[in-house]
């Protein structure tokens, strides 16, 4: 149990790790402050999208615009006497409150003393008093009387109004209600319900309870909440309530009944006062091109108000800190695991699923949050959108990383084009393959079974590494398909996954690269202390069955076939330095290419015998050769007595026959066979042991290949394999004979 759980948090550990962590970032980025504005903007908008409400008829609005002004007064200000009378036209309208969000705090003659009268008679009367700022001293009659409220709007740093007061300390440190909540109490008093202690910590208003906002209540981070306000729940946009103008109260072209029990207020809405602000239903950009009049944003704050306490319309309410950090960790979850999910889709490039699906759960955020939004919930929609696109992001870069990484592990076994071929097409990973006439390349290392014998298991990876480094490198430059490292022996592919029409010219022009690479591998294995390294490569033409071979739980890009046989044969009949190539591939490039001998053989399993041919390099663009030494045999003046035994493939005969070497070489020698030795077929195998001078006991085991048979019972054989104090022994031998 513990076991397997280990396992699967060590499966999603990337998961575990950037879920909280890009939760944690857009958390931090929340908190500073630095992505409030594109919340507000969210609200701003969702508030736009909602379905409009039934207009509000217990406010009506009269607004004073310049068409007042210069039709009924004549200049750009308002005297007392106008106001005066519009305040006793309203009254006569039998509100329930009167309004009055005009700053008047001096004396405007014509007719001040009327609007004094008009002010100690009037009880249902509220005025205006700009607290915040300089501000703008209250109307002394109205203050006297308790009927002024403080102009509650809050412009945010972006210049919009979304929250309002409902009570304020003056300057003098006394606590005062604000004008819209001043004017909502007036009118609920008819309905019975009174007014809260102003000095409570939380204000409940009949069943209805006004809870205060805080600093980081819905998107706004460490805002000031120092004075009891509440986030504004708009009803509709500007021109939204009734409105009429000052000029029909004032000629009586209204109906009777137009103000009873309303509360109406009165305010400027002409251009020329400039008593505008910003709401949420205002464009964000530019600022400039419409904007809602004061006295419609106090109408908005009012109705809410009236609303909630009479009609139960829900406020704006928002989450916790703590509650807000777990949305915005979910999100990034439902992102990271959305993208996650697809980890075993191609990673190399990005997929259809993992743009649409991280799409549409965006789509699905947005849905939630407005529908909360439509209930009175403000839950945060941009935090959790950067948080779920943060980690979509997070998991898509750490997936592309490790498709780089699989490519880089693959790439050590196969080559580019098969890794593509496995991460990128959609059958790339299906079982299967497809006939196809390709090149094949096989190479070994001569006499490397024995080496290995002689040497540390250390050593001989060592060997393998090196010599298979040098020869990667040189196959990846000719396009070749590794298709498989055996020890020594290497698989290689040309025509396969991707088909090119100069296959068999890159595989021989590869071939020879390869014993050429031969040289600077030697040069190392020299400075490391090892031994010299030969290495026959064996080419082949045909048609095979290349693609994915196995189970579903285990498979590997290879080839099969009987030319894959035929090349291994092929392969198996060079020596140290050679290149032979089958007449099939030779006629594919026979313009091109140097022959330096020929051979008819007959492989196992091949009915016919074939020939085979030795190459010398290639011409063309590539124009590469390899320098072969001719080989000066020298007579012994005393032979050297041997034994040997046939080799057939990794068998050794049991057969032990004696002979004598006569001539030796720089790699090789001239053998003498006794008369009822058996006969040896050219490209024969032989393990031998000989009798140096100054020994009693045969040599170690040396191995060499029949490359010629000169009379009856003389041939020429190439050493592959021999003993580093045997091949000391020849080498002196050898150079003594030369300096004679």
């Amino acid at each position: 149990m513990w076991t397997k759980l280990r396992q699967q948090l060590w499966q999603w550990r990337s998961l575990l790790i950037i879920t909280p962590s890009v939760a944690g970032l857009v958390i931090l980025l929340r908190f500073t402050g630095i992505i409030q504005f594109l919340e507000w903007a969210a609200f701003d908008q969702y508030v736009r999208l909602r379905p409009q409400e039934p207009p509000e008829d217990r406010i009506a609005i009269v607004g004073i615009n310049e068409a007042d002004l210069h039709e009924l007064i004549g200049q750009d200000y308002i005297p007392d006497k106008f106001l005066a009378q519009l305040l006793l036209k309203l009254q006569a309208k039998k509100p329930r409150a009167i309004g009055l969000d005009i700053y008047r705090d001096l004396p405007v003659e014509p007719g001040h003393a009327d609007l004094v009268k008009v002010y100690q008679n009037t009880t249902n009367l509220i005025g205006i008093h700009q607290i915040i700022g300089a501000g703008i001293p209250p109307s002394p009659i109205l203050q006297a009387k308790g009927q002024i409220g403080a102009n509650g709007l809050l412009i945010d740093p972006d210049a919009k109004v979304r929250r309002g007061f409902l009570s304020i300390r003056d300057r003098e440190g006394k606590q005062m209600w604000s004008f819209a909540m001043l004017l909502a109490l007036h009118y609920l008093q008819p309905e019975g319900i009174k007014p809260p202690d102003i000095n409570a910590p939380i204000y409940r208003i009949g069943k209805s309870t006004f809870p205060a906002f805080t600093g980081n209540d819905g998107g706004y981070v460490r805002a000031n909440d120092s004075k009891y306000q509440i986030l504004l729940n708009y009803r509709g946009p500007q021109k939204y309530f009734h409105s009429v103008s000052m000029k029909d109260v004032l000629q009586d072209n209204l109906p009777p009944d137009w103000g009873r029990d309303r509360i109406i207020l009165v305010g400027n809405v002409g251009e020329i006062f400039e008593d505008f602000v910003f709401s949420p239903f205002n464009s964000g950009f530019p600022l400039g091109i419409e904007r809602t009049a004061r006295v419609e944003i106090h109408a908005n704050q009012i109705s809410q108000i009236l609303s909630t306490i009479l009609n139960q319309r829900p406020l704006i309410k928002t989450w916790s800190d703590p509650l807000e950090c777990l949305w915005i960790l979910l999100w990034s979850g439902v992102g990271a695991c959305l993208i996650w999910q697809l980890r075993t889709d191609s990673m190399s490039k990005i997929s259809l699923h993992q743009i649409i699906e991280p799409f549409l759960a965006a789509i699905a955020l947005f849905g939630i949050t407005f529908l909360a939004f439509l209930t009175g919930w403000w839950i945060p929609v941009i935090p959790p959108l950067l948080a779920l696109s943060g980690s979509a992001i997070a998991i898509t870069a750490y997936l592309a990383h490790s498709a780089g990484m699989i490519r880089k592990t693959f790439g050590r076994y196969l080559t580019d084009e098969v890794v593509a071929n496995l991460l990128e097409q959609p059958d790339g990973l299906k079982l299967g393959g497809e006939r196809r006439n390709i090149t094949i390349l096989t190479s070994d290392l001569r006499g490397f079974t024995a080496i290995s014998e002689r040497l540390p298991a250390e050593e001989v990876i060592k060997i393998i590494n090196l010599y298979l480094g040098y020869m990667a490198d040189v196959i990846t430059q000719y396009q070749g398909t590794i298709d498989e490292f055996m020890g020594d022996g290497i698989l290689v592919l040309f025509g396969a996954p991707t088909s090119r029409e100069d296959d068999a010219i890159r595989a021989i022009a590869c071939a020879v690269s390869m014993q050429l690479a031969m040289e600077p591998v030697n040069q190392t294995m020299q400075e490391l202390g090892l031994p010299h390294l030969e290495m026959g490569i064996g080419i082949n033409t045909g048609e095979v069955v290349v693609g994915n071979i196995g189970s579903e739980k285990r498979s590997k890009y290879g080839i099969v076939g009987d030319q894959v046989n035929l090349t291994y044969r092929i392969e198996s009949y060079s020596i140290g330095g050679q290149i032979l190539i089958s007449e099939s591939t030779l006629k594919q490039v026979e313009s091109l290419v140097r022959i330096a001998g020929q051979k008819s053989v007959q492989p196992k399993g091949v009915k016919q015998p074939i020939t085979i041919y030795e190459i010398g390099g290639i011409a063309g663009k590539y124009n590469l050769y390899l320098h072969k030494a001719t080989e000066i045999y020298l007579t012994l003046s005393a032979p050297l007595f041997l034994q040997y035994t046939v080799l057939d493939g990794k068998h050794i005969d049991s057969n032990i026959s004696t002979g004598k070497l006569i001539k030796l070489s720089d790699k090789g020698a001239e053998i003498y066979l006794e008369e009822n030795s058996v006969i040896l077929a050219p490209l024969t195998n032989i393990k031998l042991n000989l009798l140096l001078p100054n020994s009693e006991l045969f040599s170690a085991d040396m191995y060499a290949k029949v490359l010629a048979q000169t009379t009856a019972n003389n041939y020429y054989i190439h050493f592959t394999n021999q003993p580093p104090e045997v091949e000391q022994q020849l080498q002196r031998i050898y150079q003594s004979l030369k300096s004679q």
